[in-house]
């Protein structure tokens, strides 16, 4: 059952407002979402997250971004995976193929401190890809740095953040404009049981900060940085919720659209229509 950002990102998604609602939460990018905009997910009908070795041939099929993307992060691919994204969007950014790549959170136990495991029973394969993913990591800290010197990122703390802020410097690197969206959910009172939801934008960016300080500066949050010409953001922003988080163990709550509520008014004109008819 989907609760918390997983939850929220399929609801978000199925909305038709869902692109306009991400360009306004974006206003210091130069976006462009023309009418063939390619993201995943596609709200609770099409919910599977993106990886960009299979996102990105699917938008952009002539770009050699993508087998570069996966060779600099795997060696044996078979069975591996680059990471999933809770949301990602092709884009043109600055008249370039770009990408924005959202990490949801609804609450504080989604931002995960710890690094990258590696159990004991691990096969030969599964080492040498965490030993190369480890170097990539390390390359892409390397890139980082050459613009902020405070840039910590490593495989072994706060992988997820420094799996993030690695893929976007590559993506960067290889030619894709990337705008890196930290998004946090507010309001979700549904999922107190597991953790304290986010309360309100102020509550977010307090709890983002702390979560980032120790490995990414968070004055360089919201700035405009380069790479091998392209652009990059790395950006944290807010939004309520569209509803919350249902009780474990019941069917998750979902927005009803506006299509739905058309649909129910309109079958009850029919079933008047018919009583009318039959009386």
């Amino acid at each position: 059952m989907d609760r918390g950002s997983r939850k929220h990102v399929l609801d978000w998604t199925d909305s038709p407002a869902f692109l306009d609602e991400l360009r306004g939460l974006l206003p210091e990018v130069p976006l462009e979402i023309d009418g063939e905009v390619y993201w995943m997910p596609r709200g609770h009908a099409s919910p599977d997250e993106g990886r960009l070795e299979t996102f990105g041939p699917s938008w952009l099929p002539a770009h050699p971004a993508w087998r570069a993307l996966e060779d600099w992060w795997l060696i044996h691919k078979g069975g591996a995976n680059t990471p999933n994204w809770d949301i990602a969007v092709g884009c043109t950014i600055e008249n370039r193929p770009g990408l924005v790549l959202v990490e949801a959170k609804a609450h504080l136990r989604e931002l995960s401190a710890a690094g990258k495991s590696l159990g004991g029973g691990a096969s030969p394969n599964s080492r040498q890809n965490h030993e190369h993913i480890g170097g990539a990591i390390d390359e892409a800290c390397a890139g980082w740095r050459r613009i902020d010197p405070r840039v910590k990122i490593s495989r072994d703390t706060h992988y997820q953040l420094a799996n993030r802020l690695a893929f976007t410097w590559k993506l960067a690197s290889l030619g894709i404009s990337v705008v890196l969206l930290y998004l946090g959910f507010t309001g979700d009172e549904g999922i107190r049981n597991v953790s304290d939801p986010f309360a309100d934008d102020a509550d977010w960016q307090r709890a983002f900060g702390n979560y980032v300080e120790n490995s990414f500066p968070v004055d360089l949050v919201g700035g405009r940085f380069e790479f091998a010409e392209s652009p990059a953001w790395v950006l944290s922003r807010s939004r309520e919720v569209l509803s919350h988080s249902p009780p474990p163990g019941q069917h998750n709550s979902r927005p009803e659209s506006v299509e739905a509520k058309v649909g129910v008014i309109e079958k009850d004109f029919e079933l008047i229509a018919d009583v009318s008819d039959n009386s």
